[in-house]
């Protein structure tokens, strides 16, 4: 009859997380993850086969804590621009509040172990797959309400945003300054915008009697 398991997964599972985010995989032991998360290396394996089985486990959790966790609650809850103005906003915040400048655990990831480890880049690309489609669900809203530009897919403006949540990543760890962050974003929402200005100008010369050329303006007096 198999043992109980003599300890509380989620809290070992978050305790595994700050270790790998902090040293990375490679630089990560079995002995430095079973003194961090209080549990026996015997244990360790018991429950997630081996290291790699466990990083898996653990990036997931963090990402279901971190990016997952923040599209669950802004994007039914926000029209679709601003749902993506305040997740960049979030990940600019978190960015500028990391003092230890871990950056982000699947960005480093990424950087790290997925180039040459075929089941770390399906992890990484499964997920980059999921926040893209997020940035593309809210553009493609966008454009059907008239709050973003059609001029350009919504497929292209998707991944975009994904390369502008990247960027800020990745530019945090080595400068964390809020002016180069979000001028890094700014551009970004011009793009958004491109017609939406132009739209909103012309609307309002069509209901402009002077504009539309339905009230001619008043003349000067000869001589004045």
């Amino acid at each position: 009859m198999a043992r109980p398991r003599e300890f509380d997964e989620a809290t070992v599972l978050d305790a595994a997380i700050e270790r790998f985010w902090l040293r990375g995989y490679e630089g990560t032991s079995v002995r430095d993850l079973a003194d961090e998360m209080s549990i026996a290396g015997a244990s360790l394996y018991n429950a997630f086969g081996d290291k790699r089985g466990l990083y898996e486990r653990a990036l997931n959790r963090y990402l279901d804590q971190t990016f997952r966790e923040r599209i669950r609650r802004i994007e039914p809850a926000m029209p679709p621009r601003e749902a993506i103005g305040a997740f960049l906003e979030e990940i600019i915040k978190r960015s500028l509040t990391d003092k230890q400048r871990r950056g982000c655990m699947l960005v480093n990831s990424a950087i790290e172990s997925a180039p040459y480890d075929p089941d770390f880049l399906g992890v990484v690309a499964t997920f980059l797959d999921e926040v893209e489609a997020f940035f593309r669900r809210c553009v493609s809203k966008g454009q059907k309400d008239g709050t973003v530009t059609r001029d350009h897919s919504a497929e292209d403006l998707s991944k975009s945003l994904l390369g502008i949540l990247l960027g800020i990543r990745v530019l945090a760890r080595v400068r964390p300054d809020r002016k180069l962050l979000e001028g890094l974003v700014r551009p970004i929402f011009g793009l958004l915008d491109d017609t939406g200005s132009t739209r909103r100008a012309k609307s309002r010369s069509a209901t402009d009697p002077v504009t539309a050329g339905q009230v001619k303006p008043p003349q000067r007096p000869p001589g004045r």
